[in-house]
């Protein structure tokens, strides 16, 4: 595109909380689609080495790291320093997103985020129970602030590409399958309306199934951990317990699975860390492929939002997980670390734009177990195009950044909401904001199940022949 859209004019202070390769890329879209006085954004980072970046487009930078016992005093007078409402966009690791709603509550902000994500050492405090440290403790956590405090200014909760992007795409899929079939979708507006049509459509469950496969220039040092996007943040939730919503077809709990005691009772956990679970999937081009189950808020709040209940009994629910085959060099990476009793590498490096020698990011929604077996929908953005439309980062941070932009713009034009996940925003809106930005978007029908190839026989192997789609022929023992 030669002339971007201006989406939004927004004329009081944004503040940026983390400056790391997804903030890099969220900035620039910002100053691009959201006219306002650049003067009054500031980016707050402990790291300063990037700073020039932000001060070269008229911004402020503020060398700080956001802590629980000092962000009030840091963040409350940029907050409140009119005129106009401010925006909060929290891009940042270790910092508590229920505080920074709170706090975007108290003072008539808006606010967004990429993940619930809670203060440094929670996924680490081994005085909590494997269910206290997980995404879905997390979420709780969320919702009831959500109770405690309704409406008030909006908090856009889990907004990046996954969680986010993703569950504007189950909607978007679901529509095109229920075409498909022959089923009058009508127009779903309410979360009861969304999961009915679910339950009528006969999915059984769904996969964020995903393959990275960019390729670094160079290959990957011994003890250096490589990846896409934060290190920091992959690691956290690759050693928190892999959790999935767990689906009504599901027949059993394997043996390792947990139900948590409370909240809204659509997931379970397993009692081993997602980057070491891996699970059967398929993505377009990989085909068959082998993801690790890495916890995921989108695995909870998708599996939640399309339950059909009946009084207190979920009579309907898919199961959903992620299904993530991230480089080969974090692949690499994962192995190196499991094999070091899960102790992180020295160093790390987040391959940029620059690093990147090929590949793509190919990032969709699996719908799967209905009358047409299963559906892939989502992104094939490549590293070529990244670099045509987008400066300062790789593919797989356009489908983040973009998604974060696209949650702002709505945020923008439905201030009053309170807090929401991205489930409950418009996902048509969203989309249409963020397309311009993912590559090719398709839609591909397969025939692949997880019991394919598993009938030679040469290995005792425990299926369920009468449902494929059930977990059990999913994971990988």
């Amino acid at each position: 595109m030669t002339a971007w859209p201006i989406h939004a004019r927004f004329d009081g202070p944004i503040v940026m909380i983390g400056y790391g390769s997804i903030g890099r890329g969220t900035l620039p879209l910002i100053l691009r689609h959201i006219d306002g006085d650049r003067s009054r954004i500031t980016v707050i980072d402990p790291d300063d080495s990037h700073r020039q970046m932000v001060e070269a487009e008229g911004a402020n930078f503020i060398k700080a790291a956001v802590l629980e016992d000092s962000y009030l005093e840091l963040l409350r007078p940029l907050l409140t320093a009119g005129p106009g409402r401010a925006f909060m966009v929290n891009l940042s690791v270790d910092v508590s997103s229920v505080a920074m709603m709170e706090l975007c509550k108290d003072v008539n902000a808006l606010y967004i985020d990429t993940v619930a994500e809670p203060w440094l050492g929670f996924y680490t405090d081994t005085s909590k129970s494997v269910s206290q440290r997980s995404n879905y403790a997390l979420r709780e956590r969320v919702l009831d602030l959500r109770r405690r405090r309704p409406g008030g200014p909006t908090a856009v909760n889990c907004c990046g590409a996954n969680p986010g992007m993703v569950s504007w795409f189950v909607k978007r899929a679901l529509l095109n399958l229920a075409g498909d079939l022959g089923i009058d979708a009508g127009t779903p507006a309410s979360r009861e309306d969304w999961a009915a049509l679910m339950q009528r459509v006969g999915v059984k469950g769904i996969h964020i199934a995903e393959r990275d496969t960019q390729r670094a220039r160079t290959p990957k040092p011994r003890n250096v951990f490589v990846n896409t996007w934060s290190v920091e943040g992959f690691v956290s939730e690759g050693l928190q317990p892999a959790e999935l919503g767990w689906g009504t077809h599901e027949k059993a709990l394997p043996p390792e699975g947990r139900t948590h005691e409370g909240g809204c009772g659509a997931a379970i956990y397993l009692l081993r860390p997602g980057a070491g679970t891996r699970v059967r999937s398929w993505t377009p081009t990989a085909q068959a492929q082998h993801g690790f189950l890495v916890t995921h808020n989108e695995s909870i709040s998708i599996a939640d939002y399309f339950t059909v209940r009946e009084g207190d009994k979920a009579v309907y629910r898919p199961t959903c997980h992620y299904a993530y085959h991230p480089c080969d060099d974090a692949v690499l990476s994962l192995h190196e670390m499991a094999g070091s009793q899960w102790q992180r590498q020295d160093s790390w490096v987040i391959l940029d734009e620059h690093d990147i020698v090929d590949g793509i990011d190919e990032l969709g929604v699996l719908l799967y177990g209905h009358g047409k077996n299963a559906y892939w929908y989502g992104s094939q953005l490549s590293i070529e195009e990244t670099r045509e439309i987008a400066p300062h980062q790789n593919a797989t941070g356009l489908q983040v950044t973009s998604a974060v932009l696209a949650g702002m713009i709505w945020a923008l034009e439905n201030p009053e909401r309170g807090i929401v996940e991205a489930d409950e925003t418009d996902f048509e809106r969203c989309l249409e904001v963020q397309l311009p930005y993912l590559g090719p978007v398709v839609g591909v029908y397969t025939d692949w199940t997880p019991l394919a190839h598993r009938d030679a026989g040469l290995f005792p192997d425990e299926l369920d022949a009468q449902d494929p789609w059930q977990f059990t022929n999913v994971i990988v023992r």
